[in-house]
């Protein structure tokens, strides 16, 4: 560190110093890289684990399934035909829940489809006591599909 004293300029005033001292940013710099090479490996310390890989498989249609369709007005379909209550779609999944085996349900919702509509048609799949359901989805057309 050196320091400038004494005459400078003309009349005996000194010069201004015109250089910045980079000293204190170079201390502070330092302690702060320090402070990350001791807390980095503490923060990235954690247990590995294998995490599931997901993977995008067209939906194989076999005939024993069944699709339940939600339209906007909440209004229910079976395979295609209007249900005129939940206790008709009740009904239908209690006959298709003792077939072995158990064939699945799919449940197309418009996207306009409340949630409590879709909410009911689940709850009356587990009442009836099928297991295998699913949702049907438009795929995304901007994204490629890995095989």
């Amino acid at each position: 560190m050196a320091m400038s004293v004494g005459p400078g300029g003309a009349g005996g005033e000194p010069a201004v110093m015109a250089t910045i001292n980079t000293t204190p940013l170079v201390d502070v710099m330092l302690v702060l890289l320090i402070i990350f090479l001791i807390t980095i490996p503490v923060i990235t310390n954690f247990k590995k684990e294998e995490l599931p890989h997901a993977s995008n498989i067209p939906t194989v249609t076999k005939p024993e399934n069944i699709t339940i369709s939600v339209d906007p007005n909440g209004d229910v379909y079976w395979n295609g035909a209007h249900l005129a209550n939940r206790q008709q779609l009740l009904d239908k999944i209690k006959v298709v829940a003792v077939v072995k085996p158990q064939p699945e349900i799919h449940i197309r919702a418009d996207k306009e489809a409340r949630f409590e509509s879709v909410g009911r048609v689940i709850y009356s799949i587990q009442r009836g006591g099928v297991v295998k359901v699913g949702f049907l989805t438009e795929p995304d057309h901007g994204t490629a599909v890995a095989h």
